[in-house]
């Protein structure tokens, strides 16, 4: 008999949002169900994974219902959508495609899966509400004080909390009440001194004049009972810029504003919406003096407002509530997470120094502490933050440049009282803390990581240790950069979503964190800001006005919004950035190509590529631009072929013509301007020498010699060791590998000398440096925890050292090839696909190769295995000739491919 059963799952944006349910007995998750989510798309995203014990099991037919009450669909009444039973292996991307839905509703649905192993019960159910859907939907107004107060210091730039109150009555019975709340830049809600959600530094940053988030929750049990007391504070984020003295370059979108609406349904069907207006009533005059994303938060315990979100507290003292300007950009329900508490971390160590306290979390992240502290009314406790320590103890702050980083909490005195800032957040390993009240231990004073909740998807160990803390430090790193966008560091004031940083490292990303979402959204930002003439921005959103007009920059939004499909198969998303992928490259190549078919323009060259020597670079800045027409005509090639494939996947043929036949004329001219005969490209560094091989700019016939250069620099004129910036470190690991010289990478990969990875972790790091040198560059621009430098590392750990990689349609089809090198004798990894896990679990012996695999059910694999012959070949003690499951695609050299369906398998070959 056969065992199997369905994973349900509902993926409600334009990629899954990972809804997961099923039936109890197999002990299944259900995520949607307890977040508080409101989904504004019209068409969302439906999908579900298949659990299964029998291999081979492929999806051959499905049958949705959609109902607009859970009686209804218990009853298998569909009367939103019954899509009857249709033949597809689709179970990852099936659009909802039944009646329009309405605002503020709850759908409820379930799948009937048919297999070639059979079919499956319904599933347990499933639901997600439907948000506001129109502006309309809002039809209030935003509510705030545009202007200084007594309580603010206005040169310094220091803007209080603002705090909101309103007391209300319910006259019925509440049956279902959800509050939808827009707060910028970053709010709490409470309910009766409750805050509502686990949320941290909500909402998700936006440029407010194109877009504004708002989250939904649900507060029913909230709500009982008669009179309550709602709450909200405003703390600045990024709407009240926190560098306004450069109003050229920063944007600030004026004073916190809040729009808030809770809608009622009551038990006798009549319902009532509460919302933000001027019956409310605020101040200024809390305990949060300050709040800065850079500089800190200062907390006066003193002025505490006890109650103040509480029935009968008395506001007579506070100021009615203005109506305030809408921020002018479209309101959207927020599909990524918000940012939430992940872990928390004890020190390591403290120690006391000149009357101050030095505590050490063994680790670089962020997010801020949480302190409990006792003493004396008015004692004030000052928290300094850093990433590293000099010489003689004391904090290294150089590299912050003008953030300072520090924390200010002043005690209202008597018992024990316990702190942690809500508007402000911190990249570090080290504090300092001055003016503690007593002896400060390690219960005391709790590490707090925060980052986009999201969930760890992949797993890597080797038999290499290096390798293995390389990963480590990338998931910190990664992880300390997820703050709504992804900056490039938490520490020093610039955190900014700089978009040269992320190609081929967001890639690796996803491997690790369930992040589609969450780059989704990215796309947007980028979308939004791009200008109407076509410019796109280096930092996204443009907190920053900079538009440099560069290829390597911008050109993150081809590569990214590739990656997401690749890794997702939703081609939603090509379609929905098509049209502003196009016009960028039109306005390129209007304004930068020059008559000989080269884009002259660059704005960076191979940023921050390594000083020859590590005394070369000693106390030197890196912030130093090397425009490169090369690199930048190189990029446009390559998205040139990266948008002829958009325009195969959406069925675009006319485009696709265009941009096949533009990039041919581009691979003549740019091979007659840069290549040298002698076989190299440029100034033949390492960095210009890739572009040309990894995006197949080189002619066949020159490849030999090409890889030969790249070979020579790497190994002779390098000793050994990579030359490339953030540019060529992007590809180098691929084209290395592609080029048969996994070996090769492999020795960079593990270096430990002076420029690598291994050289960062020689040397202290416990994440990502910014440079190469960064224990011997100048500060201005050293960032201790950065993920540009990453590059291509942590997708050649996954696709190339483990064997895990999409072939199609979001791992349907997995191609799993793993580079057998000398040295590595293990590699266990494990990646959590759309489909379900993908594990590949292999281990080199002197004579025997074996290798454990799992694919998840509606998929396929096709596996090269190293053996001359399939009969030297055996899975489970079995050979694989005997096996009618595997098919046998070819016995080539010293590799056997193979193609086998889903399931568990444990191969076993003589090398």
């Amino acid at each position: 008999m056969n065992r199997w059963w369905c994973v349900f799952i509902v993926w409600l944006s334009v990629v899954p949002a990972a809804v997961i349910a099923g039936p109890d007995v197999f002990d299944l998750r259900c995520e949607l169900l307890t977040e508080p989510l409101g989904i504004d798309v019209p068409q969302p995203r439906l999908g579900w994974k298949i659990k299964a014990e029998e291999r081979g099991v492929l999806q051959t037919a499905y049958h949705i219902l959609v109902a607009s009450s859970p009686e209804k669909l218990a009853q298998d009444i569909g009367d939103l959508w019954d899509s009857g039973k249709t033949e597809s292996h689709n179970s990852i991307a099936v659009y909802y495609d039944g009646k329009a839905l309405k605002s503020d509703t709850k759908v409820f649905w379930k799948v009937k899966v048919y297999t070639n192993v059979g079919e499956s019960a319904w599933s347990a159910p499933a639901s997600w509400r439907v948000g506001l859907l129109y502006y309309k939907d809002w039809n209030r107004r935003w509510i705030g004080f545009d202007g200084y107060f007594n309580s603010d210091d206005e040169e310094a730039g220091y803007l209080s909390a603002r705090y909101f109150r309103k007391e209300i009555s319910m006259t019925k019975e509440v049956k279902e009440a959800t509050a939808y709340i827009m707060g910028l830049g970053l709010y709490e809600l409470y309910i009766d001194g409750n805050k509502v959600g686990d949320q941290v530094l909500a909402p998700g940053l936006t440029d407010y004049t194109k877009n504004v988030k708002y989250n939904v929750f649900d507060v029913t049990d909230l709500l009982k009972g008669n009179k309550h007391a709602l709450g909200v504070v405003l703390g600045n984020g990024r709407y009240y810029a926190v560098r306004q003295e450069k109003p050229y370059k920063v944007k600030n979108f004026g004073f916190p504003k809040v729009q808030m609406q809770i809608r009622v349904t009551y038990t006798d069907g009549s319902k009532q919406t509460i919302h933000t207006d001027d019956t409310w009533k605020g101040t200024t005059e809390g305990p949060i003096i300050s709040n800065n994303e850079y500089d800190g938060e200062i907390y006066d315990a003193r002025k505490e407002l006890q109650g103040w979100a509480t029935v009968g507290y008395d506001d007579r003292a506070w100021k009615k509530a203005t109506y305030v300007q809408e921020p002018g950009g479209n309101y959207e329900a927020q599909l990524n997470r918000n940012m939430k508490v992940m872990q928390d971390l004890q020190p390591v160590s403290i120690t006391s120094k000149g009357g101050k306290y030095i505590i050490d979390y063994g680790q670089n992240f962020s997010g801020w502490v949480k302190m409990r502290v006792q003493g004396e009314s008015g004692t004030k406790v000052t928290l300094r933050f850093a990433e590293s320590l000099n010489e003689d103890g004391t904090l290294f702050r150089d590299n912050l440049r003008a953030a300072k980083a520090t924390d200010v909490y002043i005690l209202k005195g008597g018992a024990v009282e316990e702190w942690e800032p809500r508007f402000t957040y911190h990249g570090f390993r080290y504090v300092e803390v001055e003016g503690y009240p007593g002896d400060l231990d390690v219960e005391k004073i709790t590490g707090r990581l925060v980052y986009d909740e999201m969930e760890t998807v992949g797993s890597f160990t080797s038999s290499n240790t290096l390798l293995n803390q390389i990963h480590k430090n990338a998931w910190w790193g990664i992880a300390s950069n997820y703050k709504g966008i992804p900056v490039d560091c938490p520490q020093r004031n610039e955190r900014q979503a700089w978009l040269g940083d992320r190609p081929g490292s967001a890639y690796g990303e996803n491997f690790l964190f369930d992040n589609a979402n969450f780059y989704i959204k990215w796309l947007d930002d980028i979308r939004l800001s791009q200008k109407e003439d076509g410019a796109i921005p280096d930092v996204a959103p443009a907190f920053w006005r900079y538009y440099s007009d560069n290829m390597t920059w911008p050109g993150t939004y081809l590569i990214v919004a590739d990656m997401l499909y690749q890794q997702t198969g939703d081609v939603r998303i090509l379609k929905r950035h098509y049209p502003a992928m196009k016009k960028w490259m039109q306005y390129m190549r209007a304004l930068y190509m020059d008559g000989d078919g080269i884009i002259i323009k660059d704005s960076y060259g191979d940023w921050c590529a390594p000083p020859a020597t590590i005394e070369e670079g000693r106390g030197k800045s890196a912030d130093v631009k090397r425009p490169n027409p090369l690199i930048s005509t190189a990029y446009y090639y390559h998205l040139l072929e990266v948008m002829a494939r958009f325009c195969e996947y959406t069925g675009d043929s006319i485009d696709r013509a265009e941009f096949e036949e533009a990039a041919v004329k581009m691979r003549e001219d740019f091979n007659r301007r840069f290549y040298n005969p002698s076989g190299y490209y440029g100034n033949n560094t390492l960095t210009e020498n890739i572009l040309a091989m990894y995006f197949g700019l080189v002619e066949d016939s020159e490849k030999e010699k090409l890889a030969g250069r790249i070979i020579a620099i790497i190994e002779k004129e390098n000793n050994g060791h990579l030359s490339t910036g953030l540019v060529g470190t992007q590809w180098i690991m691929r084209t290395l590998t592609d080029m048969g010289r996994s070996d090769l990478a492999y020795k960079l990969a593990t270096n430990t000398s002076y420029p690598s990875w291994g050289y960062m972790i020689e040397h202290g790091a416990t994440t990502i440096w910014e440079l190469w040198n960064g224990n011997t560059a100048h500060p201005r621009m050293n960032s201790q925890n950065h993920v540009m430098m990453l590059g291509d590392l942590l997708v050649w750990y996954y696709e190339n050292l483990a064997g895990i990689k999409s072939a199609a349609n979001g791992f349907q089809r997995i191609v799993m090839q793993p580079e057998l090198i000398e040295g590595l004798d293990h590699v266990a990894a494990r990646y959590q696909s759309l489909y379900g896990e993908i594990t590949s679990n292999w281990t080199k012996r002197k004579s025997t190769f074996e290798w454990t695999i799992s694919i998840p059910p509606n998929t396929r694999a096709e596996l090269y295995l190293p053996a001359r012959k399939g009969s030297s070949i055996t899975e489970s003690n079995r050979n694989i000739k005997d096996n009618s499951r595997m098919q046998i695609l070819s016995e080539d050299g010293d590799k056997v491919k193979i193609a086998i369906g889903s399931g568990t398998y444990q191969f076993k070959t003589k090398l």
